[in-house]
């Protein structure tokens, strides 16, 4: 049994689409960041890393947002979300969660939590302008992608387009938010439609827009 701890619109996002995606049995553990509970002796204990999302597999702790994601699709070649490892796609599957992971996740933590990366105050603002054109140019390059493919992979939905998605919506606070471009907007309207995306967003009470 999968027991995934989450926070409504936080990284857990991705594993609780993914996990709608698969159809596979699970439940939400909710970890209240009002309260720090992501810093509570006991969460620490799974996570020493004191981020969410976390992931119990029979017991077994799993985390960071791309790690739990490779492991649950592999887990479940039968829903056909990540290419084997003998199958053409998968080198680019593995190259655009690897680049999300890189040019999207840790940049938005620099975006969120632009004062954990200074030392002075007085430069916060500098280096979300810095950050934001960072993301900016790494939404047009997906963009130019998807231009020409449906989805990442062409014609074949993954569970890299349930990553994208999850940072195009976190997009929303930039300067430029890629729903801006006709490219993003039309791809994140396509994957805001699935029914496993829509039963996430209800389940953790997330309204529209979700992008």
């Amino acid at each position: 049994m999968y027991q995934l701890h989450y926070f409504p619109g936080n990284a857990s996002l991705m594993p609780h689409m993914l996990l709608r995606e698969l159809g596979v049995p699970f439940e939400l553990a909710l970890i209240d960041r009002a309260k720090e509970g992501h810093k509570s002796a006991e969460y620490l204990r799974m996570n020493p890393t004191g981020r969410i999302p976390l992931l119990l597999h029979d017991g077994k702790p799993i985390y960071e947002t791309a790690a739990i994601s490779l492991y649950l699709a592999d887990n479940h070649p039968a829903a056909g979300l990540a290419p084997g490892v003998s199958d053409a796609d998968r080198g680019d599957y593995l190259k655009w969660m690897v680049l999300f992971t890189n040019a999207f996740q840790s940049q938005f933590r620099a975006w969120f939590y632009a004062n954990e990366f200074v030392d002075n105050p007085a430069y916060v603002e500098s280096v979300k302008a810095a950050t934001a054109a960072r993301v900016t140019a790494s939404f047009s390059h997906v963009a130019g992608h998807l231009a020409s493919n449906q989805w990442l992979l062409g014609g074949k939905f993954s569970a890299a387009d349930l990553y994208l998605f999850m940072f195009i919506r976190w997009g929303r606070v930039l300067p430029n938010p890629p729903k801006n471009n006709d490219v993003l907007r039309r791809y994140a309207e396509a994957v805001a439609a699935r029914p496993a995306v829509r039963k996430a967003f209800e389940v953790e009470g997330l309204a529209a827009p979700y992008f």
